[in-house]
């Protein structure tokens, strides 16, 4: 138990600390660690429409029971934080593995995320469908 919140503790540390990241293995060609770099920021992009759509749902959705209304918003809220957690995870991940020559890392982040969202969709349109005012 220990032994997995050191490791967890040294990958937080890499994300704030880029020289480290760099120190490792050799320089890959800079189009692959800028589209690295693109591909986390179109995570953060996702990550902030998921705040923004929660507090959407929160203030503009006075319509419904405050109870729905409060589990979809910090529903989409919860992901966009995981989402931008998950962005620089993994943005460190691929940059140490391109630097090392290895295999990028896989995750089963975006298929968590498109279930996430579709079972947000489902709702909504429940809630429209069914009328579930407050």
């Amino acid at each position: 138990m220990i032994k997995h919140v050191r490791a967890a503790a040294g990958a937080v540390a890499l994300w704030f600390d880029p020289a480290r990241v760099r120190a490792e293995g050799t320089t890959p060609d800079y189009r692959f660690s800028l589209a690295n770099e693109r591909t986390f920021l179109a995570w953060l992009r996702t990550a902030l429409a998921l705040v923004g759509g929660g507090f959407a749902v929160d203030q503009f959705l006075r319509d419904l029971r405050r109870p729905v209304r409060v589990t979809l918003a910090v529903v989409l809220v919860v992901g966009g934080a995981m989402c931008a957690v998950r962005a620089v995870n993994h943005w460190v991940r691929s940059e140490r593995a391109m630097r090392r020559g290895e295999d990028l890392p896989v995750s089963r982040f975006p298929a968590l995320l498109a279930v996430l969202v579709a079972l947000v969709a489902v709702a909504m349109l429940l809630t429209a469908v069914l009328g579930w005012a407050g």
